[in-house]
Formats: C-alpha cells, sequence, structure tokens
C-alpha cells in the first residue's frame, strides 16, 4: 500500500533532498510539493495526501498556522513537522495543533522515515531527543508559559524575541504592522512581561534563542 506524501519547504534543495530520502522506501510516494503554508493547505484538500511532512519556519504563514489550519478543515489529516529547533516549546505547540510527528533536521535520516511510516498508520512520531526533553520537563513538573500562547502568537512571540522589528514580523508573516503590534500587546499579557528585554530572556530560558 503505498503511502502518498506532500512535501512543504521553501527551499528546493531541501525538497530535493527529502524526496530522493523519501522515495528510497518503497512504500513511499512524493504525490506533491510546496513551497509555502497557503499552498500546502490548497494542496491538502486537491490531493488528500496520507501525510503531510512540513517544515515549520517559512515565510508567510508557517508551518504550525499551516498545519493549524489544515487540521481545523481536515481533522484527520496526519502531519508530520520538521524542523531545525528541539526545543520543547516548538514540539509542545506542534502536538497542541494536532501534529502527529515532529522531527528535527538534525537528527538521523531514519528518523524522517519513521516518523511518515508511524504517522500514516495513525500513531505520533517524535525524535528522541525532543521526547527525552518533554519527558523530563514533565518529569520535574516545569511550566512552560509560552504553552499559552496559540500558533500564531507564538510565531510572532519568536521572531521579536530574536530581534526582528515589527516591519520585519509583518513582512515575514505576511500581515499588516498593526495586527503585528496587537499580537505583541496579547502576548505581553498572556506571558507577564513588559520589555523585549524580559521577552528575549524568557525565549532564551525556553530554548528559543541559542545562547553562547
Amino acid at each position: 500500500m503505498t503511502i502518498k506524501v506532500v512535501l512543504v519547504d521553501d527551499h528546493t534543495v531541501v525538497r530535493s533532498g527529502l524526496r530522493r530520502l523519501l522515495e528510497s522506501h518503497k512504500s513511499i510516494e512524493i504525490v506533491a510539493e510546496a513551497e509555502t503554508g497557503e499552498l500546502a493547505y490548497q494542496l491538502y484538500g486537491e490531493v488528500k495526501p496520507d501525510v503531510v511532512l512540513m517544515d515549520i519556519s517559512m515565510p508567510g504563514m508557517g508551518g504550525l498556522e499551516a498545519a493549524k489550519r489544515i487540521l481545523q478543515r481536515y481533522p484527520n489529516a496526519r502531519i508530520v513537522i520538521f524542523s531545525m529547533h528541539e526545543a520543547v516549546s516548538f514540539a509542545a505547540q506542534a502536538l497542541k495543533a494536532g501534529v502527529k510527528g515532529y522531527v528535527t533536521k538534525t537528527g538521523v535520516a531514519d528518523d524522517l522515515l519513521q516518523a511518515v511510516l508511524h504517522v500514516s498508520r495513525g500513531k505520533t512520531f517524535l525524535s528522541p531527543e525532543v521526547a527525552q526533553k518533554i519527558a523530563l520537563q514533565t518529569l520535574i513538573g516545569e511550566n512552560n508559559p509560552l504553552q499559552q500562547l496559540t500558533a500564531r502568537e507564538f510565531e510572532v512571540f519568536r521572531l521579536l524575541a530574536a530581534g526582528k522589528r515589527v516591519e520585519e514580523v509583518a513582512d515575514t508573516l505576511k500581515i499588516s504592522q498593526k495586527t503585528v503590534a496587537n499580537y505583541y500587546t496579547l502576548i505581553k499579557q498572556k506571558l507577564s512581561v513588559s520589555s523585549p528585554v524580559e521577552m528575549v530572556r524568557l525565549a532564551m530560558k525556553h530554548g528559543l534563542i541559542e545562547t553562547e
């Protein structure tokens, strides 16, 4: 039985590499590719794939927001997020949205194949390093305030904390500067932070920004 997969990444070279890797497995067929979350949403309705493999960080609608919208319209959609981020906050946001798999780009290639195969059968798959971090956080009972944020709020928070200006965030996410400013106000209220410095500290604490 063939597993139909849609690849979503804004880098053509990355998609090409993923296609070669996945199609090396006899059961997997790449039926479509997309370079944006918007196109992924459109393609899902057209090709009805078994699995969507999607990058988390893309211009316009990011992977989290795209996954959320796909799942709102197609609740049975099976989505694997493929990300460079190992921080628990990213994986937690993805799982909260209903994503079934989360694989880091720093992991081994076999993780990606296993994720697609597991998720196609209705199971959940996390990269071992991410699963371990989630287990540890749960074990020690650590509270992560970032889980209060919606997928879009999380994207705005991440970009602002990384030093992007409001206009840069607006351009990246393809939303208005006023909308970004509104999100910024909401985020500060939810996270009880009052300044950009506090926001950066919180982002660093939860692994969204690399520390030297």
